[in-house]
């Protein structure tokens, strides 16, 4: 069984065959009224997991002592840059 698309009926009759055929590196379409609806692809390594905190201290919060953020943009921008 080669083949890459399949109907949804065929799909649930033949569905061990069809993981075998995209676990040897193919790939399979399920349509249904002869129209692509799916794509099963072999999924590759598991992805690794977000490690926390990977941005600590490069990042600087202002304190509850910092100066307010002025409400125009001239004077934000200015305390922004710096001048």
């Amino acid at each position: 069984m080669m083949q890459t698309q399949f109907n949804i009926h065929e799909a649930k009759t033949h569905l061990s065959q069809i993981i075998e055929q995209v676990e040897a590196g193919g790939e399979a379409v399920i349509a249904r009224a002869g129209k692509p609806v799916v794509r099963l692809v072999l999924i590759e390594d598991k992805p690794q997991p977000r490690k926390l905190g990977r941005l600590s201290g490069q990042f600087r919060i202002p304190g509850s002592d910092s100066p307010p953020i002025p409400e125009t943009p001239e004077p934000f921008l200015d305390a922004i840059e710096g001048r």
